[in-house]
């Protein structure tokens, strides 16, 4: 892809990580990972965004201190670190073709499932979170997190069902998915080659590659939180959210049928 289309592509995508983060725009993130795959390609997007979810989790935490329901991370945090270890390994089974159309397929069931995640959650009463939901969301966080920092639908399935207010929803979500990253962090930095593991990835997806063009773009990160805060307490969502799941859907689509978007955007 041409210098100024991977730019555009991943500062766009960056950009979505402090909207998301802020609050703004429901699961605006997943916009992020096949934008940054077109740009970058599908492993050095996972690599290069760790690094700066991390940031928008700092960032945006300062905005929703303690305005979370912390319960939650003791009922999904010991799975998403199963869900993590098993991710990283099938993460080598995988061809850069084959990546595309996993990154590409969890988009387009993310749109789906913001269209109908109203009949998919319907349900009477207000859901408790437990160890016994908690292991299996947690399992699928882990995995889908891993492939393509994909697991935002995943975690509102889990969440949306407790009724949570607006900003402890937000709040919990941040804190959520701040431990998420972590746990992945020394996973994506440490491969086989460098401590003998076979729990480990056979190469890091982190390098000092992947972390210059992390450090070029973390600029966007605080800049999408501070635009996002204002636009979460200024402007209304529908519209937005409407272009948001059409561009991600038509990204998941590229990615899964790999046609010459460049060509088509010329």
């Amino acid at each position: 892809m041409p210098d100024n289309y991977t730019w555009i592509f991943a500062a766009i995508g960056v950009l979505f990580i402090g909207l998301s983060k802020a609050g703004f725009g429901g699961g605006l993130g997943m916009l992020t990972t096949p934008l940054c795959a077109l740009a970058f390609g599908p492993k050095e997007a996972i690599g290069i965004l760790l690094p700066l979810l991390c940031a928008g989790d700092a960032f945006s935490m300062y905005f929703y201190w303690s305005k979370w329901d912390k319960r939650n991370l003791k009922f999904l945090l010991p799975a998403v670190a199963v869900g993590v270890v098993i991710g990283v390994q099938m993460i080598g089974l995988f061809s850069k073709r084959q990546f595309n159309i996993v990154i590409g397929a969890l988009a387009v069931t993310f749109v789906l499932f913001q269209l109908f995640k109203h009949v998919i959650l319907k349900a009477e009463g207000t859901f408790r979170p437990s160890h016994k939901t908690g292991i299996p969301f947690g399992l699928a966080m882990g995995v889908t997190s891993t492939f393509a920092h994909g697991a935002g639908p995943v975690g509102a399935m889990y969440l949306i069902p407790q009724r949570l207010p607006k900003e402890l929803f937000v709040g919990t979500t941040i804190l959520i998915f701040f431990w998420v990253n972590w746990i992945k962090m020394p996973f994506f930095v440490v491969d086989q080659s460098m401590v003998n593991l076979p729990l480990l990835a056979p190469e890091a997806l982190i390098n000092w590659g992947t972390l210059k063009t992390s450090l070029l773009y973390l600029p966007l990160v605080p800049l999408g939180v501070l635009l996002g805060v204002w636009l979460n307490r200024r402007i209304p969502e529908a519209l937005f959210l409407k272009c948001v799941y059409v561009l991600t859907f038509l990204a998941g689509v590229q990615l899964i049928l790999n046609f010459d978007l460049v060509g088509w955007l010329r």
